[in-house]
Order: C-alpha cells, then sequence, then structure tokens
C-alpha cells in the first residue's frame, strides 16, 4: 500500500521483553514502533523484511542508564576537564559519549548533570539530524549551594525564590527532571557526602514546584540525614543512597524498609571497568559497607535502578552499564530481576514507562540482540551484536541471517 512502511520482522531464539522471557518469537515492527510480538511462529505479513539472528541469539529491549553525565569525559580531571572546556568541543564530546553508550546497547540515558544545558542542545542537534544515539532525559545542571558539590556546573540556587525559579528555567528549556544535590559528595573539593545541603523544607519546595510544572525529581543522596529528607519530600528517585555519616557508612534497616515500601526509585551507583575502577578514597575505604546497604535495598524489594554516574572516571566511561549487571547479580539479584531494572523499571524511572523497556505493542523500537542467554548467564550482556534505535539498524556486529527476499 502506498504510504505505508514497510513491516520488519525481527526473529531470535529468545526474546525478553522486559519483564519476563517469551521463548523464541518474532517482534513486529512498523514506522518505529513495535506493531506486535509472535511467539506463535505464524506466517509473516507479505510486506515483512526479515531479520533472523538465530537460536543462539536473546533479543530484548535496549539498555537504560538512570544516572550519565554525557559532559563528563570519564578521566582522572573529569570535574576540572568540564569546566575548562568551549561549549562547541564539549558538544563533539558529548556527542562522541552518546555513540559510545549506544554502541554497547544503551538506548536511553537519563543525564543528571551537564554544564549549561548542553545535553539538551545535544539532544536537539541529533534530532534534527537524525544522528543515531540514545534517547536523552535531560536535567540540566544540577541544582546545589553555592560552592556546594557540582556547583562547577553551574545550578547554584539557594532559598525559595530561587530554587522556585530553578524549577522555572529548566521546565522553560524543556528540561523533563529536576536533579537536586541535597547532600555533599566526593569529588568536589572542601564538599562533604554525610553533610546536609537542603533542609526538608527546601526539598519539598522543589518536588512541589517540579510536580506543578510536570517535572520529574532526582535526588544526589550520600547522608543519612538527606535520605530521609528527600524520602519525606517525596522525590521520584534517590540517587546513590550510601548512608554516609561522620563516622562512616550506617546500616539503617528502618529506613531501607521504608524506602522499599514508599516505591521510590533507588538508583544504585553500580558498575564499574575490572581494571579501571579506582573509586574516590571516601568511597573505596568503605566499599564493603556501601555494597552491603545496597545489597540490603535489594532484598528489601526497594524498585532499583542502575544509575552508573557513566563519565565521572575512568572506570566510568559511558558505555559502562552492562558491567553494572554483573554487579547487580553480585548484590544477589537474579539475572531476570537485574534485566527488568535495567528495561522496564528504568523507563518507568525516566517517565517513559510503556514508551522504553518493553517489547511490547505501542512502544519504541529500541532493541539490541545478545550472542547468548543473559537470563541464564548475566555476563552474556556484554555480547552485543546488533542495536536497533526507532526500528533502524544502527549497530551491526554481524548481519541477520535472513533478510528480505529470503523471508
Amino acid at each position: 500500500m502506498t504510504g505505508v512502511s514497510p513491516m520488519l520482522a525481527i526473529r531470535a531464539g529468545s526474546l525478553f521483553d522486559g519483564e519476563r522471557a517469551l521463548g523464541p518469537g518474532t517482534v513486529l515492527i512498523r514506522a518505529g514502533q513495535i506493531a506486535g510480538i509472535d511467539t506463535s511462529g505464524a506466517a509473516l505479513p507479505a510486506d515483512s523484511v526479515v531479520h533472523d539472528f538465530g537460536d543462539g541469539v536473546t533479543v530484548m529491549p535496549g539498555l537504560i542508564d538512570c544516572h550519565v553525565h554525557l559532559s563528563l569525559d570519564a578521566s582522572p580531571k573529569a570535574m576540572a576537564n568540564v569546566a575548562a572546556e568551549d561549549d562547541d568541543a564539549l558538544l563533539r564530546r558529548m556527542a562522541g559519549a552518546a555513540t559510545k553508550a549506544l554502541h554497547a546497547g544503551i538506548t536511553t540515558v537519563r543525564d543528571l548533570g551537564d554544564r549549561r544545558y548542553l545535553s539538551l542542545v545535544l539532544r536537539d542537534h541529533l534530532a534534527r539530524n537524525a544522528i543515531p544515539a540514545p534517547r536523552i532525559v535531560a536535567a540540566g545542571p544540577p541544582v546545589t549551594t553555592r560552592g556546594g558539590h557540582l556547583a562547577v556546573l553551574g545550578g547554584e540556587a539557594e532559598g525559595a525564590d530561587e530554587l522556585t525559579a530553578a524549577v522555572e528555567e529548566r521546565a522553560r528549556r524543556g528540561c523533563e527532571v529536576v536533579k537536586v544535590v541535597a547532600s555533599g559528595g566526593v569529588t568536589t573539593l572542601g564538599s562533604t557526602p554525610h553533610i546536609a545541603q537542603y533542609g526538608p523544607k527546601d526539598l519539598r519546595l522543589v518536588v512541589d514546584r517540579a510536580r506543578e510544572r510536570g517535572l520529574s525529581t532526582a535526588a544526589h543522596v550520600h547522608a543519612v540525614a538527606s535520605i530521609a529528607d528527600a524520602l519525606a519530600a517525596r522525590f521520584d528517585s534517590l540517587e546513590h543512597v550510601t548512608f554516609f555519616t561522620a563516622e562512616g557508612i550506617a546500616s539503617d534497616q528502618r529506613l531501607i524498609e521504608q524506602i522499599a515500601e514508599s516505591r521510590t526509585f533507588v538508583s544504585l551507583t553500580v558498575g564499574s571497568v575490572p581494571g579501571l575502577a579506582k573509586p574516590p578514597a571516601a568511597v573505596a575505604q568503605r566499599m564493603e559497607q556501601i555494597l552491603g546497604n545496597a545489597a540490603r535495598l535489594c532484598s528489601a524489594g526497594a524498585r532499583v535502578v542502575v544509575g552508573t554516574d557513566a563519565g565521572l572516571s575512568p572506570g566510568k566511561p559511558h558505555d559502562v552499564l552492562p558491567y553494572a549487571l554483573d554487579a547487580l547479580v553480585d548484590l544477589g539479584l537474579s539475572p531476570l530481576r537485574a534485566l527488568h531494572a535495567v528495561t522496564d523499571v528504568a523507563a518507568d524511572a525516566c517517565g517513559l514507562r510503556g514508551i522504553k523497556g518493553r517489547l511490547a505493542r505501542g512502544a519504541d523500537a529500541d532493541l539490541i540482540a545478545i550472542n547468548g542467554d543473559p537470563l541464564t548467564e548475566i555476563s552474556a550482556i556484554h555480547n552485543v551484536v546488533a542495536v536497533y534505535r526507532d526500528g533502524h539498524l544502527v549497530v551491526a556486529q554481524r548481519s541477520p541471517e535472513r533478510d528480505a527476499e529470503d523471508s
């Protein structure tokens, strides 16, 4: 029929739909969206173009990283470099970072801190020029106190008027999420992770103003007090959640249970490239306790997603997310729940439920093909052989076995 795009049929020996395994099947795609899932072996529409990956391949939704920094260069001096680089050079590097993520099967990223709203500029440039890249959910510069953690990115605001203006500016510019640095951090000189930067009243104000403008909220929280305050303020996601105190790392089981009961999203900062992972000393010295709390959150049934902090250091390049899946399984999650966390659950955390993270009718056709079965052996997630973005094959390590006329 004139004007109707052909059907793309992607076959594989195993499908994972973002929630459960479906066995062998075919994903039907038309005009960039999933038109259906077939596991019966029924005849395909006559106009179908077939990409058949064979029995040893799993097709699943593209991966979603809920906390990245495209503007950071994953070097030992990432924070200093982002402050010094001019906008044009930074945008070129950000585009390269997005491409690197896509080649690892990461088809959506939530950028939780850029400089001068450059993630929005990049998002619009990529779309305008039809350049393959992950979908970018953007926060703009993180909201922080004067001289506070990540102040180098330019989002300083204090007091009700400035915080309200900060939310308004992000809404006006087209951000989808407001990121607030509720506690100190470990990569800013003079900042301390166990100290709160904002009190409960300020946190509630940001959440209320953001919801009025249709924006979601994410809170950077290391300090125990900040975790509790951000939870009470009803932030949509809690980032890091390490439970820092002046003495070290707390193990607050009651607060962990409250987080799980609240159903807020918990964005765990896991995943590093082996051999390159050198976390800041304040984290490295306490890693066992931090991971212990992460395991308790998983065990308690918290709505866990992954926010790798990609770009922050050499161990966290922008394609690091597959290593986070290894880490989630090490924390006690089954491979299925780990994959669910970086697809369907992550899409919900990014405000994209039903649009991303699923093989389901009406969802965007962002898919990856994996050589092997990550539901059985999670390390297979590193073996990406093809990436589809909006139904277009944009990365191919090998060609599908069959195409058009051979269908």
